[in-house]
């Protein structure tokens, strides 16, 4: 499934036809390969661009790259895994985690790796999705998007940048190839993956230069390996790894009333941050620099108890300086100061609201997503829906972000519904199904009305939460278990359906 073809022999494969095209298999998309097989569905395929499972933990590699979301809770409900070595997990354990789904569940052989889609479109007289990709043509009766928001690396449109004779990388495209030990490096950026990358490479760099725009807030890592009595009473006990899941969840969800709900809260969150920067940077002069300046979760809270104390080696120097340029063999800040390097680490985050994907997908009135999204913002409908483009759901689509806790919880969720679609689709024999446009105005207009009041929107910060017309549109601004019962099932009164025989008197080949 994943042999290497040339252009010419892509172009003379024969067009394959599926009922479902999942685009993606993260967390997101192989969830939804295992539902539809519990469901008998085999009628699908899964286009994935990379030569394994596993999205953002297959593709982050950095060093020190681990989750921080507690083990427990960021595993599918129905694949706890009793064998997790610690409360948080590194990536080379989720990712063995993901592999070992797939495998168990045995929907590998519904895969197609290293495929990329280049584009999917809608055909109005066949009711079908066209989906080109490297790996040759598809038509489709329903596509899943499955690209998840941290796929896309964003690289920093700095002067010069591309004539930097050193090693140079994102921090989701790490160069394991690149030997950093003895080197002068920088690090642009310091949001999740540089708190992580710092720490692990200080101790064996010459020099390190931390460039930051804007200071994180920083939570204690309440980290540390589990027992061996505590891996056997998971593994053992019956129900005490769930409860012990449960109650892990509900502590994570108290933080919405203060994040959602009532921001003075967040109060509280900010003391323990001050405490602990006190506590772990001494140096009054680099406490000024690392101090935010807005309030705790308008940006995404971070977790780790090594970042400070790499900031107060005597080897890292944090520059608040805005990078002017990059030459061959160092950087220039605007201030006009000079610092050589060997290497560049950049750490800049990802395309959230503006993925590349987005100009791959094409709705019935001809404008790509990227084009509806230019004009109305990202707007969907429980996420897992957008008007103009039918016969399409997304996981992970517009507001199913969190900032709190699992995004595997909310995936199961849009899981449920999607699930749920497909087998009402066929139940009441639908051609077509699209979100009325009413309805998702409506649904938009009450997720604005719930940030109003939200930390994120009233923080005094700009984040990778807002797109570029100032609105929220990758958080959930409410509890998760309302997002659950939200989409607990197909709401079909809320679409456009169609139910002609169209489909019946089309010739295609089922894929095998």
């Amino acid at each position: 499934m994943s042999r290497k073809v040339t252009d010419k022999a892509v172009a003379n494969l024969p067009v394959r036809h599926v009922k479902t095209v999942i685009i993606g298999s993260g967390f997101a998309g192989l969830g939804l390969a295992i539902r539809l097989t519990q469901q008998g569905r085999n009628d699908f395929l899964v286009l994935e661009r990379g030569s394994d499972v596993g999205g953002t933990w297959r593709d982050n590699t950095y060093p020190g790259a681990a989750c921080d979301v507690p083990s427990h809770l960021y595993s599918y409900s129905f694949a706890l895994n009793p064998d997790w070595s610690r409360s948080f997990s590194k990536q080379g354990e989720i990712q063995q985690y993901i592999q070992g789904v797939a495998k168990k569940y045995n929907v590998l052989d519904k895969h197609i790796f290293d495929c990329d889609v280049t584009s999917a479109r809608w055909n109005s007289d066949t009711s079908q999705w066209e989906v080109e990709s490297t790996k040759g043509s598809f038509t489709a009766d329903t596509v899943v998007s499955a690209v998840g928001a941290l796929c896309e690396p964003a690289l920093p449109d700095i002067k010069g940048i591309t004539g930097f004779e050193g090693a140079v990388f994102h921090s989701a495209r790490w160069n394991h190839d690149a030997d950093l030990t003895g080197k002068r490096v920088a690090v642009i950026g310091t949001g999740a993956s540089a708190i992580q990358i710092v720490p692990s490479i200080a101790p064996m760099v010459a020099h390190l230069d931390v460039y930051q725009r804007t200071a994180p807030w920083l939570l204690p890592r309440m980290d540390r390996p589990y027992t061996r009595p505590e891996r056997l009473a998971f593994k053992h006990i019956p129900g005490f790894q769930r409860l012990s899941r449960a109650a892990i969840y509900a502590a994570r969800e108290t933080q919405v009333v203060g994040l959602a709900k009532v921001p003075a809260l967040m109060q509280a969150f900010e003391l323990i941050a001050k405490a602990k920067l006190r506590y772990e940077v001494r140096d009054r002069e680099l406490r000024a620099k690392v101090t935010p300046n807005f309030r705790i979760g308008c940006k995404r809270m971070l977790i780790s108890n090594d970042y400070y104390p790499a900031l107060s080696r005597d080897n890292v120097d944090v520059v608040t300086d805005g990078v002017a340029e990059v030459r061959k063999n160092s950087i220039v800040t605007r201030d006009g100061t000079e610092r050589e390097i060997d290497a560049l680490v950049v750490a800049t985050g990802f395309h959230v609201t503006d993925s590349p994907a987005y100009n791959t997908i094409t709705g019935k009135d001809g404008r790509t997503l990227s084009e509806v999204f230019d004009d109305l913002g990202q707007q969907g409908y429980k996420g897992s829906s957008i008007a103009n483009f039918p016969n399409m759901f997304f996981l992970l689509g517009p507001n199913v972000g969190l900032g709190h806790t699992s995004m595997v919880y909310m995936i199961e969720s849009q899981i449920n519904y999607i699930a749920d679609a497909l087998a009402t689709v066929d139940r009441l024999g639908l051609n077509t199904v699209e979100v009325r446009r009413d309805i998702q105005d409506a649904y938009n207009a009450s997720l604005r009305s719930k940030l109003e009041g939200s930390v994120w929107n009233n923080g005094g910060c700009a984040s990778w939460y807002l797109d570029k017309h100032g609105n929220n549109t990758t958080l959930w601004p409410d509890f998760t278990f309302e997002f659950r019962r939200l989409t607990k099932s197909f709401d079909v009164a809320a679409y456009e359906t169609s139910s002609d025989n169209s489909r019946n008197n089309l010739k295609v080949v089922t894929a095998q």
